[in-house]
């Protein structure tokens, strides 16, 4: 078995293709009307189409027991940016969690919770970077050794594809 795909419910795709393009910058890769898959593997389903296939009226929106997990190679500058659109509600803003991750967490129109956050292979190398040690880094994300080493082989090969190429907030260059 292998895993596809993320579909959620919409009470309003264009309205949601909109909004996922503008602030999360997915692109549309097929439109089938009721049914919308976007950049990343994300599916929209209109709400209507949604009730008919599950044999349900009521869809329950806005619970906290799920998340859209995104990450962004450069998260100030993505926070900065989202500050832009004031309709957003925020779940938190940016925080650091324990780890040394940085997030940040908001609704979208149906009140999914979206997080993005900065690769955590950029989390070990800010570490590297402030003079830890690989196993202070290790110690302090509370991660093996052998991960901590993982992720800045990660975060060399981003850095070298990256070289050469200037991308803007949408991955556009």
């Amino acid at each position: 078995m292998i895993y596809k795909s993320t579909l959620i419910a919409v009470a309003d795709i264009e309205k949601s293709k909109t909004w996922y393009h503008d602030v999360l910058g997915l692109n549309v890769v097929y439109d089938f009307g009721a049914n919308v898959l976007l950049t990343g593997g994300l599916s929209l389903q209109k709400k209507t189409t949604w009730q008919k296939f599950i044999g349900r009226k009521e869809i329950v929106w806005g619970n906290n027991a799920f998340e859209l997990f995104f990450e962004e190679d450069d998260i100030d500058t993505f926070v900065e940016r989202l500050r832009r659109y004031r309709e957003i509600e925020y779940v938190h803003l940016l925080i650091e969690h324990r780890w040394g991750q940085r997030v940040i967490r908001f609704y979208d129109p149906d009140r999914y919770i979206i997080e993005v956050g900065e690769p955590m292979a950029a989390v070990v190398q800010r570490f590297v970077d402030r003079g830890m040690s690989e196993e202070e880094t290790a110690s302090k994300m509370d991660v093996p050794l052998g991960y901590v080493k993982q992720m800045m082989q990660e975060y060399s090969s981003l850095v070298s594809s990256h070289q050469g190429t200037r991308c803007d907030i949408n991955g556009h260059k």
